[in-house]
């Protein structure tokens, strides 16, 4: 139960309304033709340029850091970041691509709203990492595997929230939803509120990545560009990324991925 208060001067703390997925509410890309593109062992065509969406081992261990480097200032728990760095966005995009390639795509767009929970500011990565524990243990236990990363945004209007794109099977999406509000009582130790979490299916089809693959593909790759939009100017464009807003003040980890689509299993899997 999160009951310690925000730390005063660490971030400049707002209020404001939610920032959940605006616009076409995670829409199909209906009207995209995605071009092909040689991918090594990529199972799916990638898009060259992002759609615009305005959106949100077994992926049971502990979050992985998106930062480089270790130890010292970088990985501690209350380091405070403004934005996405090239070095972040080049490993959430490759953890994206071996998501697909190991046949865990990512289906689910979900956004949380930490603030409007009740959770402080540099409590956020700790109530992330326990949401997609029990997200990874449930689906675990019904036999099925999973993938995920996510990435932390603050700022006035928007409020602290996370983005979070997962591989959840059709078949559990329906367990999911009865469940989440759950995880988020105990994990705030709050009633819930409405409108805190907001979950859909990318594309806005169950099953749109074996029915349609081309087409998720390209709804997926305008899902990534919107989560990867807190991008410091120098990564947006070293990236090409065409939507651009401020990240706001993170205290802690500004993005992660589970264990089986971070670097290490990367780099193991291509030498296999």
């Amino acid at each position: 139960m999160f009951v310690t208060m925000p730390k005063q001067g660490a971030c400049e703390r707002h209020g404001g309304t939610f920032e959940t997925s605006p616009g076409r509410g995670f829409g199909e890309v209906s009207l995209a033709q995605p071009p092909a593109e040689n991918g090594g062992k990529q199972p799916s065509p990638r898009t060259g340029t992002p759609h615009a969406i305005r959106y949100s081992n077994l992926g049971v261990a502990a979050n992985s850091a998106c930062t480089t480097g270790r130890g010292g200032a970088r990985n501690r728990a209350d380091r405070e970041s403004h934005a996405l760095t090239a070095a972040q966005i080049a490993n959430m995009k490759a953890a994206e691509r071996h998501a697909a390639a190991i046949g865990l795509p990512f289906t689910r767009m979900i956004t949380i709203h930490w603030e409007a929970a009740g959770v402080p500011l540099e409590a956020m990565t700790n109530a992330t990492g326990r949401f997609v524990d029990l997200m990874s243990k449930m689906l675990w236990r019904h036999g099925s595997m999973t993938s995920w990363l996510w990435v932390h945004e603050n700022g006035v209007g928007k409020g602290a929230h996370c983005h979070l794109l997962a591989h959840v099977p059709a078949a559990q999406v329906q367990r999911l939803g009865k469940l989440q509000k759950g995880w988020l009582r105990r994990i705030s130790g709050k009633p819930y509120r409405r409108g805190v979490i907001h979950s859909k299916p990318i594309g806005g089809r169950l099953g749109l990545e074996a029915g349609n693959p081309d087409l998720h593909a390209v709804n997926l790759e305008a899902a990534l560009a919107y989560v990867l939009k807190g991008a410091s100017p120098e990564a947006a464009s070293q990236f090409g990324l065409e939507r651009l807003e401020p990240g706001g003040c993170i205290i802690g980890k500004r993005c992660g991925t589970s264990q089986n689509i971070g670097a290490k299993a990367r780099k193991t899997w291509q030498t296999q």
